[in-house]
């Protein structure tokens, strides 16, 4: 998980980083995850094409070492979370217009399953949308779950404010780091 410094950020965005990192961490098969606003922007990301993403320590359970050895490989859409957050947002405005198309409401979630992964996406609040990239052993409906658990946490603290605070972020970070 990228850790940008959370120095200096309000509480409700180091709150929002604490909520995404452990969702990366703590369930299995998650590869890559972005919380992307209505506009498309990125806001907050698990990047797993830095190499101090997702770091892990060799040792412990057989699960544990299959998460390491996975975590090794480049992952995610071109292993760029910008890529994700695109992918994201696309998905996002195809399903809000077929949903307006067929007249059935809102979009809560939509799911993809691939050969080799799942890809998720799930509405958090006016228009901001969480995804996730999942590997192909993930099991689909544990992931469904704690993303609508991280939606149910963040989706009354992303406030127009707070979703300016964490762009900012990123864009410091980015310009920061030379990317």
């Amino acid at each position: 998980m990228t850790a940008p410094s959370t120095f200096g950020l309000s509480s409700e965005a180091r709150n929002l980083h604490w909520l995404l990192t452990n969702l990366v961490e703590e369930v299995p098969g998650i590869q890559s995850v972005a919380v992307v606003s209505s506009d498309g922007l990125l806001l907050l990301s698990s990047d797993p094409g830095l190499p101090h993403a997702r770091t892990r320590l060799r040792g412990g359970t057989p699960t544990d070492q299959a998460r390491q050895s996975r975590s090794d490989k480049p992952t995610g859409p071109r292993g760029s979370s910008a890529d994700l957050a695109t992918i994201v947002s696309g998905i996002g405005s195809l399903t809000i217009g077929a949903a307006k198309l067929i007249d059935f409401g809102g979009v809560k979630h939509t799911m993809i399953a691939m050969e080799e992964g799942s890809l998720f996406v799930m509405s958090i609040s006016d228009g901001s949308l969480l995804g996730v990239h999942g590997s192909a052993d993930c099991d689909m409906s544990v992931v469904a779950y704690h993303m609508a658990l991280f939606v149910g946490r963040a989706g009354h603290v992303l406030t127009p404010e707070l979703r300016s605070e964490l762009r900012q972020s990123l864009e410091s970070e980015s310009a920061g780091s030379g990317r």
